[in-house]
């Protein structure tokens, strides 16, 4: 039986089809990133994916491409990104106008430097608030710990943190809007380790985060590392190649 699920299950509710590549990223005009964006977007209108991620430079475009469209795929996008050291003061200017322009997720990267450093309290105070901004908008707000950046102490510790800040101010029926997410997908890492969600970074979340839910970006590449993920416990994956995924091939994209 458990076979027979692993290869029929419909993945495409998790997953995230993301687009985040600048201009300069890609090395094309911003004409051109503007119509790769827009194949990803009508790509995620196309296929039902659950959710196109996109630049907040974009949102306004995917707004009016989803509702001419009357399609139900909801649209995120990433808040100080890819570092998240601006203040909270900033990230919330930045998610109140990617709301304005009709985002339903706010994908926060949190200021995991500050907090590898031992600066705890402006962590909290970023969480606190954005995720308040987030939540009293009806929005999904995900927080990025980078893990490739973190070892295993500081996922744990960060996760918690997370979850604790979530249960001690808001009500549990918010708990499930409120994601902890692995990557950014743009990290750099030394001798080409993985920059983003690994089954063992993965597991350290889901154990820590709880009851709050889980999203791996980055680094799942096939459809059998999307059902593992799946099946491990997270409810949405982030990724540059969902169709692929999704069609049950290997994916060589980038985000």
């Amino acid at each position: 039986m458990g076979f027979f699920y692993f290869y029929t299950m419909n993945i495409k509710q998790y997953l995230d089809s993301t687009y985040l590549k600048t201009t300069e990223q890609a090395g094309i005009s911003e004409a051109d990133n503007k119509e790769v964006a827009k194949k990803f977007i009508q790509e995620a209108i196309d296929e039902k994916f659950k959710l196109i991620m996109i630049r907040p430079d974009m949102v306004k475009m995917a707004k009016e491409m989803i509702v001419k469209a009357q399609s139900k795929v909801d649209i995120g996008t990433v808040i100080d990104f890819p570092e998240g050291k601006s203040s909270w003061i900033k990230k919330m200017k930045e998610a109140q106008k990617a709301i304005d322009d009709g985002a339903n997720d706010l994908d926060f990267v949190c200021n995991y430097k500050a907090f590898q450093k031992g600066n705890v309290d402006l962590v909290k105070q970023e969480i606190l608030n954005c995720t308040k901004l987030g939540l009293d908008n009806h929005k999904i707000v995900k927080w990025i710990i980078e893990v490739a950046a973190l070892n295993h102490q500081q996922i744990i510790q960060l996760s918690t943190l997370i979850k604790n800040i979530v249960m001690s101010n808001f009500k549990e029926e918010c708990y499930a809007n409120v994601f902890v997410k692995s990557s950014t997908g743009f990290f750099v890492t030394k001798d080409n380790l993985p920059n983003g969600a690994t089954v063992e970074t993965i597991i350290m979340m889901l154990e820590n985060a709880s009851p709050l839910p889980v999203k791996a970006a980055g680094g799942v590449r096939t459809y059998e590392e999307a059902v593992q993920m799946i099946q491990l416990g997270v409810k949405r994956i982030g990724t540059s190649g969902a169709k692929a995924i999704a069609d049950g091939e290997v994916s060589e994209a980038g985000y």
